[in-house]
């Protein structure tokens, strides 16, 4: 990977997994050589033609969707696990039915049995915020859908947020600024993601599924919708896509095998699961009778309709509930 060294990025972060775990609940993982890049170094244009825009001397990506074509873009290389990082501004007023997405995937590669970690955001209708949706999927296996939703504590329409993804031989771990907000563990065997794949972010029209099942669409009126992509990372182990049997060796793979999280780490992500997730595939008696082997059901499961949707989700307040700060201390959730 091509990769040009931002200090002031790198030290952030490092100080965030460091020295604030206990005050900040920022709990990146520490890397070495953790760089931005720009997106010539690493990234190329998948569809868009003029949707997709540079800025900053191409560090900063603008995403469009309008009513001709959306747009994205794709890593040049494919990884065997790393650390896959950006931050994100979503479209901010009218947006139902537009979906934003940051994932990893080999569909072009394996057709019938490829990989895929998503992080979906879902627009909404004015007045309701946008949605956070992670799904994982392993050797093809999408007949099991494991999505899980979540609410935010900030507005992502107003400034920066930082989304990433760790992926290693042993667990995958999605991070919003910092918080881990979801663990997948090596436990279903050949539906854990473990093939090569590439980094991929897109913005299209959802309007069949994004919003209310469907129910509000796309309303061109309001766009183009831009999506910025900002704090490029591409930190994982390179393969080549020809060879039979790829692995990630050597220090790389030490490095993201040997993260775990810490048992702080671990409560801070039960407090926000609690706190904010909306649905769990885990908790939907109306399509899975039988819960995937991966789910653990415990007391949590009388916070759930048999719908998998948060009981809490439907005693709130209509319109928005973000507070009034972007930073979330550990007594927050």
């Amino acid at each position: 990977m091509a990769a040009a060294l931002s200090f002031p990025f790198y030290f952030l972060l490092f100080l965030c997994s460091v020295l604030l775990p206990s005050h900040e609940a920022a709990f990146l993982p520490e890397l070495p050589n953790l760089a931005t890049i720009s997106f010539e170094e690493g990234y190329t244009q998948l569809f868009g033609d003029s949707n997709l825009m540079l800025h900053g001397d191409g560090r900063t990506v603008h995403l469009s969707l309008d009513q001709r074509t959306g747009a994205g873009f794709a890593s040049q290389d494919l990884y065997l696990h790393g650390f896959f990082s950006a931050s994100i501004k979503l479209p901010s007023d009218y947006a139902a039915g537009v979906v934003v997405a940051f994932y990893m995937s080999n569909g072009d590669v394996f057709e019938k049995t490829h990989d895929e970690l998503d992080f979906e955001f879902l627009g909404n209708i004015r007045g309701r915020e946008w949605r956070v949706q992670t799904n994982v999927y392993g050797n093809g296996s999408t007949a099991i859908g494991r999505e899980e939703r979540y609410d935010l504590w900030f507005d992502p329409t107003e400034d920066y947020h930082q989304y990433s993804i760790l992926w290693s031989h042993e667990r995958i771990i999605f991070y919003i600024d910092g918080i881990p907000i979801r663990e997948a563990v090596r436990t279903r065997g050949g539906q854990f993601p473990s093939k090569p794949m590439n980094l991929y972010a897109t913005i299209w029209d959802g309007s069949i599924w994004a919003t209310s099942g469907g129910r509000y669409k796309v309303n061109y009126k309001y766009a183009p919708y831009i999506a910025e992509f900002a704090d490029l990372v591409l930190h994982g182990c390179s393969v080549d896509p020809t060879d039979d049997a790829p692995v990630c060796q050597g220090n790389d793979a030490r490095v993201y095998d040997s993260i775990r999280m810490s048992p702080d780490q671990q409560a801070t992500m039960s407090k926000y699961r609690a706190k904010h997730m909306t649905y769990s595939y885990c908790h939907d008696r109306v399509r899975y009778s039988t819960p995937p082997a991966e789910c653990t059901l415990g007391h949590e499961t009388k916070s759930f309709l048999p719908s998998g949707e948060a009981k809490f989700n439907y005693r709130r307040h209509r319109g928005k509930r973000y507070g009034h700060s972007s930073s979330l201390n550990s007594a927050d959730l």
